[in-house]
């Protein structure tokens, strides 16, 4: 057996089975350092193996039997116990009933939830075996009756009635998931969320910062309607591992791309679903065109040579790519550079990169190691959580320079996460070189905008001093693929942590004094660039509400 997998393991056991070989063992281990993956979700996204066989290999390695099913096995009382929308939801299939336990085959004998759902319906303990779902969902046809009858449990006031009929006679999904797309192209929505609730999914769009309710969906189906999603966007069913991909939908003859984003919950997945606009960090800093001042405190960040400057975003791609931005600023001749992180370090320099572990302790233990190493600089992908961020200013105050990524969207926000780690004595503020805080706004395209008058409660969330004459919106075009939107941009603050700041900082706990300084020596940062793009029309309001006001 490989060393590289332990005895009892999923690896071990398909290993010993010839299903996988030492070259399949490294390949998955690479990929579950790449996307945090389990051993086995990373065979399956590999393609290496089938969901069959991590099933298979599951009922071996939790010592539990694995069965093939056949209708004669099971027994029509145990059934009775087991509602059909209980079987179905969580895939399994009553075997048997003796005294007070009750046998079950499932297709995910890590599901808790199924076993808790099972034992406190029937009253009976719960044995499990492991089929194959395929075989369990033949199983529930045969002893509940097909499931062509079966409703989706889609309800909305948002839909026609003719809609929510050609909804929920579909059972896979695939029909809501159309309906959905395109609710929000028509709705202009900025994102629409799917949240497991209890005994039902939730569905709400959002608009110009504020989440109204679409509708609800029974969970029966919504497992199938996950990995539908999956599928979709290219990511094998993970059993509840967070996810991101694109999902291409045409609409009127036209490809439309979505972004996705899939985040494990107790009830099932969350899903959001937003427009995807492609932006990309320019490779040079020129090329962001920041405003002059800004520019040049890049520049005189870039020239430190220790201490620690902060990266804030919550996309971690475009995080990396600014502290690359960064590194290319930097003098690196001759230095010791280790990065800590699969993104950034992606530039013309090539520098040794470290494996970043996901827990928090073990995060913060790669960063005091790499020190052993004597970097001159140390570059950490994400130091968000409070051990990775005390790690990341000890090796700043041991004299190191280091570049370091926070996943917080917002500068104010930032500040005040900084201001509470100053509280707890977690880093001393002296050893801040600065920050640098963004997001990206979308563009509108120029071909499609349309005049916009804005309703009360928007111009109210816009809270600005002087509006422009003309609002605009888009509503999509050959031009711009009918996104509605050219580009997108990076609105930035750079902040410099000079004396006069520091001395403010470490003597106040409210980020308001924060702002009111930089106010008072005239810093132009995100909130002014973006009100430059809303007064000239490039921005619609809603856009500018989501982007720079939240």
């Amino acid at each position: 057996m490989p060393e590289k997998i332990k005895k009892g393991s999923m690896g071990s056991i398909l290993s010993a089975c010839n299903i996988i070989n030492e070259h399949d063992i490294t390949a998955a281990l690479e990929e579950q350092g790449r996307s945090g993956a389990r051993f086995g979700e990373a065979l399956i996204n590999l393609g290496i193996v089938t969901q069959e066989d991590i099933e298979w290999a599951l009922s071996n390695q939790l010592d539990l039997p694995y069965i093939r099913l056949k209708v004669e096995m099971i027994d029509p009382d145990a059934v009775k116990l087991v509602p059909a929308a209980l079987a179905r939801k969580f895939n399994l299939i009553p075997l048997i009933k003796a005294g007070s336990e009750l046998s079950i085959a499932i297709s995910d004998p890590l599901d808790k939830s199924a076993v808790e759902a099972v034992e406190q319906e029937t009253g009976c303990q719960v044995n499990i075996s492991v089929a194959l779902i395929r075989e369990i969902r033949d199983m529930i046809d045969a002893c509940y009756g097909s499931s062509v009858n079966q409703q989706l449990g889609f309800e909305s006031n948002s839909f026609s009635e003719k809609a929510l009929e050609a909804i929920n006679s579909d059972l896979s999904g695939g029909k809501l998931l159309d309906y959905l797309l395109i609710f929000i192209l028509q709705n202009r929505l900025s994102s629409l969320a799917l949240q497991p609730m209890d005994e039902a999914v939730t569905i709400s769009g959002r608009r110009s910062g504020v989440s109204r309710p679409i509708g609800s969906l029974a969970v029966t189906y919504f497992q199938d309607l996950t990995r539908k999603i999956r599928k979709n966007i290219g990511i094998t069913d993970s059993g509840g591992s967070n996810s991101n991909g694109l999902l291409t939908f045409n609409y009127r003859s036209h490809p439309i791309t979505f972004q996705v984003a899939i985040m494990a919950g107790y009830g099932g997945e969350y899903i959001t679903i937003r427009r995807f606009v492609p932006s990309s960090v320019p490779n040079r800093l020129a090329d962001l065109h920041l405003p002059e001042q800004q520019e040049t405190d890049f520049i005189r960040l870039s020239r430190k040579r220790q201490g620690i400057t902060f990266f804030a975003s919550r996309n971690t791609q475009e995080r990396d790519r600014f502290i690359d931005l960064m590194l290319e600023e930097i003098d690196t001749d001759g230095k010791n550079v280790i990065i800590l992180g699969e993104g950034p370090g992606r530039t013309a320099k090539r520098f040794p990169r470290i494996i970043l572990p996901r827990d928090e302790t073990e995060r913060a233990a790669a960063v005091m190691r790499a020190l052993d190493h004597a970097p001159d600089i140390l570059v950490i992908e994400d130091v968000t959580e409070g051990m990775p961020f005390t790690a990341a200013c000890r090796a700043a105050m041991r004299g190191k320079l280091v570049l370091a990524g926070l996943e917080i969207r917002g500068t104010r926000t930032v500040l005040r996460q900084l201001l509470l780690y100053q509280q707890q004595n977690f880093f001393l503020p002296v050893f801040v070189n600065g920050l640098i805080s963004f997001k990206g706004i979308q563009i509108l395209c120029q071909e499609c905008r349309t005049e916009y008058t804005p309703p009360s409660e928007e111009l109210a969330a816009l809270n600005l001093a002087e509006r422009p004459e003309t609002f605009y919106r888009t509503i999509g075009c050959d031009a711009c693929g009918h996104s509605g939107f050219s580009t997108r941009q990076f609105l930035t603050d750079t902040i410099v942590f000079t004396d006069e700041f520091l001395h403010i900082f470490e003597r106040t706990s409210d980020v308001a004094a924060l702002i009111n300084h930089l106010e008072m020596i005239c810093y132009h940062g995100l909130a002014e660039e973006g009100v430059r793009l809303l007064m000239a029309g490039d921005v619609s309001p809603e856009e500018f509400i989501a982007s720079v006001v939240l």
